[in-house]
């Protein structure tokens, strides 16, 4: 942080206080000071508000400058929070920060204030760079350091049951010049199902898969539904009519005015509210049937309305006498008109309409007119594991080391963000192109899903991937299959070759200078990045394992031959 970024120290501790004239400070910053000190105007009377220093979906984040009974000045970030925000939310962050935080690279809290429904976290300061900007000068040790830390700090969190679900670079901060690291923002946080965290678990019985559309622990735990309803997991519900006597009507109008005028007392009465029951009855249990994105096949719900509509309607009327059936034409769930006798026939016949796209590449409308699955999908978009994105109900601590993978990755090939899509499918898609197709529809399965992709896509070398990106070598990325060219200069001899012929090019072709050739080559060798052992592409493929009940944890990449000497 830039110390000539500071207030004036002329500001008074009342509500309407003033943030004062700030240096290099843009006004909108300014304003927004201003408003939190009269949010919260306790806050003034123990920090001198510096500058924003970030800015979030649910929370801002404020330099804070305190005067310690001693005399001497510390720096805090103090954590604002939208008035929006839950309250049990909010409590469970504080408690995330107060039983894990202080330690192993994870972010502890110092004070917190409230008035209302503003609330400020206040936590030491670290002075950090983004990674964004300084990517492309960092070592190859440097990473490893980077991504020890992190792992470190998830096996500490994941101890105590605290799913992060937000593990990005801005959220693991990163002191270059101290060598520190600090985990932060558990907005997002969620609990496992054996979690230290009290509140986590509050906020685990709000998330519950009863609630959040889980296809199969809804089935547990969903109570029992009457007769009617449970062929809603399979098919919708036959068109069969009840007897004849029920739904047959005369051909005469004068004849069904007298039979109205008979039955209204009893059967308007009895009847219609019989057949409502039963219509409500239907409706809940299609509403509580369990549902699945890819592999479920269930009928479309609409059409059992209309079919308990039309029952509803032709169940008010019961004459003391038959009429000739062959002139009675009902429609059928297929559309086509026909015979009573004709539906007489069918009545045994079980005939549900299924959805006919499964497993193809498209969507029928059966299949559209479905409510969406619900499942938690927490997270910042290119960092989401594929069980998040296929919405699976199961998601544990597992989601954290993919996106651990997804940083690994970033920094190996230096490109940040590595994945960017507009939604949750091509985000899938981005990681078929990375880790293949095949690999990803067995994990899928693996966690109830099906995945149908239109060609297959192969599995990619991530050794090659990263080199290549990384401009460490000139041929195009390989799929994992196929030999690899021998391209590489790993010893330093070989090293110092490849920089000597390096200017052996024509004056035409050669723009630059032999010096800054030879410079280049000094900088690369001394960040480490012609000598990344196969151990970190062996890390890195097992945190990017798409099946989580194979991938690794964070306990045990810890373990890994890469963190040897660590």
């Amino acid at each position: 942080m830039d110390s000539s970024v500071v207030c004036t120290d002329t500001f008074a501790t009342d509500a309407g206080v003033k943030s004062g004239h700030k240096k290099n400070i843009s006004r909108d910053v300014e304003s927004d000071i201003e408003s939190l000190y009269k949010a919260v105007p306790q806050i003034a009377k123990t920090f001198r508000i510096i500058d924003k220093i970030g800015e979030g979906t649910f929370s801002s984040v404020y330099l804070g400058e305190a005067r310690l009974r001693d005399g001497s000045r510390e720096m805090f970030a103090l954590k604002h929070l939208i008035p929006t925000s839950h309250p049990t939310r909010i409590a469970a962050e504080l408690q995330c920060l107060t039983v894990a935080g202080g330690r192993e690279n994870v972010m502890g809290v110092e004070y917190c204030f409230r008035k209302e429904d503003h609330v400020v976290i206040v936590m030491p300061y670290m002075e950090h760079q983004a990674i964004v900007d300084i990517i492309g000068s960092l070592s190859f040790e440097e990473v490893r350091l980077y991504i020890y830390h992190l792992l470190k700090a998830l096996k500490h969190i994941h101890q105590f049951g605290i799913i992060h679900r937000d593990i990005k670079p801005n959220n693991f901060l990163y002191n270059r010049k101290a060598k520190t690291f600090a985990l932060v923002d558990f907005g997002l946080a969620q609990g496992t199902a054996d979690t230290q965290i009290e509140l986590l678990k509050v906020v685990r019985q709000k998330l519950s898969p009863a609630k959040a559309g889980g296809a199969k622990d809804r089935r547990d735990k969903a109570p029992p539904t009457p007769a009617t309803t449970k062929t809603a997991t399979t098919s919708l519900p036959s068109t069969t009519h009840p007897p004849s006597s029920s739904i047959t009507t005369s051909t005469s109008s004068a004849v069904q005015k007298a039979l109205m005028k008979k039955t209204r007392p009893v059967t308007a009465t009895a009847g219609a509210s019989t057949s409502r029951t039963k219509h409500m009855k239907d409706l809940v249990g299609f509403r509580k049937a369990p549902r699945s994105v890819f592999s479920e096949k269930n009928l479309n719900s609409c059409i059992s309305t209309c079919t308990t509509k039309q029952e509803t309607k032709t169940q008010l009327v019961k004459p003391t006498k038959t009429v000739a059936l062959s002139s009675r034409r009902l429609p059928t769930a297929r559309g086509g008109p026909t015979t009573v006798r004709n539906q007489k026939v069918q009545r045994g016949v079980h005939q549900p309409l299924t959805c006919n796209c499964f497993q193809t590449d498209r969507v029928c409308n059966v299949c559209l007119s479905r409510k969406q699955q619900v499942a938690p999908r927490a997270g910042t978009p290119g960092f989401r594991a594929p069980e998040v994105l296929t919405k699976c109900p199961n998601q544990g601590t597992a989601i954290d080391v993919w996106s651990a993978g997804v940083i690994f990755l970033s920094l190996l090939s230096g490109r940040y963000p590595f994945f960017k899509a507009s939604d949750d499918m091509v985000a899938l898609v981005q990681i078929m192109t990375i880790r293949g197709s095949r690999e990803t529809v067995q994990a899928a399965k693996a966690f109830g899903k099906t995945v149908v992709c239109s060609r297959e896509l192969p599995r990619l070398d991530l050794k090659v991937l990263c080199e290549t990106l990384r401009g460490r070598r000139a041929d195009e990325v390989k799929p994992i299959d196929k030999p690899k060219l021998e391209c590489e200069a790993s010893d330093e001899q070989a090293q110092k070759q490849a920089c000597e012929a390096s200017p052996q090019l024509s004056k035409s072709q050669d723009k630059t200078p032999k010096d800054s050739s030879r410079q280049n080559c000094q900088v690369r060798d001394e960040q480490g990045w012609d000598t990344v052992p196969d151990e970190a592409y062996d890390l890195l493929d097992h945190l990017l394992d798409i099946n989580p009940t194979s991938r690794l944890t964070a306990a045990q990449a810890l373990q890994h031959p890469l963190f040897k000497h660590l």
